[in-house]
């Protein structure tokens, strides 16, 4: 984006010329999932539409791609949005140092958040583990600004070289799901505004009453434009305000967001170690065959197959089945909270390192702020109250599209004569349930008592 972008705007306050530069590393531990790096390829192609002046485009580490662009140009200052993930602050600190020495003046921003992790603490000083009180001083003491306008930028005259986007190999081929992803995003920032403008034209005055409703669209489906920086969340904050209608619970989403980041910026294991140590103790007796089905979206469960199979044909997932389809693969099934944590790493357009994590683990209840593990959804329950007629499933699984609403949440009760009408045949047009959930959820209580013993 152009706007409320705090390096770009710097930059071009400097009266010196601009040279706009994307950097695919090379080395990152953990690289961006399939869905998300289409997503990447659309947005950084509007981007160069979007920028008065060229954007160069290179791959490899950072620090020697800027080494070499600096000595080929003269440049004496840099400029980037700051990242949180404890491997990339270590790496940009040590570039920061590094050219400093050099005598180049570096600087980077805040562009990704609205307050930095640091500047939400309690009085004694730590990180807030409980969102309640960390959104309530965010907002006792966060100055949410009015967002950056575009700069004016003067651009570089000399002749620089750029990979070309399709050089960056960011579309995914196999399998070539990016024909999928495309009906249903228009990646950039003109997409990002247009899409928050629908929401706050309409769905934001029924926001806190239906957003939980997986067969409306009540939801603001800004997260991929946010984590790929598309919209800053200040812009989003500020629209919400002067909207003739908002929405504090959409504030507090935005909060949220805040709050997995502070989160990550002070536990850096998030993806991958819970921070309640006991659940290193848990035993996860799930299988590989689970955890492909539920991919697949062939539980039996029909809400949960449905959440499923909207991510993979849409790089999105509505916020409470996330919940649903998560409590299931680790209540019911008793995979691993990182294997799914993974998948959906993998098939998000709105992949976020500080968000994923902090959803798993909430949901596993080994998280801060965690729901406890013993919170485990009924999928036919959380079915019948929050798609009621059933036509989330019946968008999703089109092979329910006949069941009547009394059983389109568990198909397996309904009458044998129920069944062929609905031309439905459990365990060939649409799967047998996986487990019973009564006995997946005792189970699943027996081993967290084991467990905490």
């Amino acid at each position: 984006r152009t706007r409320d972008h705090a390096a770009l705007y710097a930059a071009s306050q400097s009266g010196k010329p601009v040279i706009a530069l994307y950097i695919r590393e090379t080395d990152l531990s953990v690289p961006p999932g399939g869905a998300s790096d289409w997503f990447l390829h659309h947005a950084l192609e509007a981007f160069a539409e979007e920028l008065s002046i060229p954007l160069i485009l290179r791959r490899g580490k950072a620090r020697e791609v800027l080494d070499e662009l600096i000595e080929s140009t003269g440049a004496d200052e840099v400029h980037w949005g700051r990242r949180y993930q404890l491997e990339e602050r270590e790496r940009d600190a040590q570039i920061k140092a590094d050219f400093k020495e050099l005598g180049l003046k570096v600087e980077s921003h805040n562009t990704l958040l609205i307050a930095e992790p640091w500047e939400i603490e309690t009085g004694s000083g730590k990180n807030y583990r409980v969102f309640t009180p960390f959104f309530r001083k965010f907002c006792a003491t966060i100055d949410v600004g009015e967002p950056l306008p575009a700069p004016e930028l003067k651009g570089y005259d000399g002749e620089l070289e750029s990979l070309r986007l399709e050089d960056l190999k960011l579309l995914p081929t196999k399998p070539d799901w990016g024909k999928k992803l495309a009906p249903h995003w228009e990646p950039g920032s003109k997409g990002a505004h247009k899409r928050l403008q629908h929401f706050l034209d309409d769905a934001v005055n029924y926001y806190a009453e239906y957003r939980d409703r997986p067969d409306y669209d009540r939801t603001s489906r800004m997260s991929a434009y946010l984590a790929h920086g598309c919209i800053s969340p200040r812009e989003c904050w500020h629209a919400n305000n002067q909207n003739d209608v908002g929405s504090d619970k959409f504030l507090a989403e935005l909060g949220w967001r805040e709050f997995s980041y502070s989160l990550l910026f002070y536990y850096p294991d998030l993806k991958t170690e819970p921070l309640d140590k006991k659940f290193e103790r848990f035993k996860w007796e799930g299988t590989q065959e689970q955890l492909e089905a539920w991919q697949d979206g062939k539980t039996g469960f029909p809400i949960v197959d449905a959440g499923m199979r909207q991510l993979y044909e849409t790089g999105w997932m509505h916020n409470r089945v996330r919940m649903i389809v998560a409590s299931f693969l680790i209540k019911d099934l008793l995979v691993d909270w990182r294997d799914g944590e993974a998948w959906f790493w993998d098939c998000l357009c709105d992949a976020d390192p500080a968000s994923n994590a902090q959803g798993w683990q909430w949901t596993a209840g080994c998280g801060a702020d965690a729901s406890p593990f013993f919170r485990i959804f009924n999928p036919m329950g959380q079915g019948e109250k929050f798609d009621p007629l059933g036509d989330y499933v019946k968008q999703w699984c089109p092979e329910l599209k006949r069941m009547p609403k009394k059983y389109i949440h568990r198909p397996w009760e309904a009458p044998d004569h129920m069944l062929n009408d609905a031309d439905v045949t459990l365990g060939e047009s649409y799967p047998r349930p996986m487990v019973v959930h009564s006995d997946a959820r005792n189970r699943a209580l027996d081993l967290y008592k084991e467990m905490k013993s």
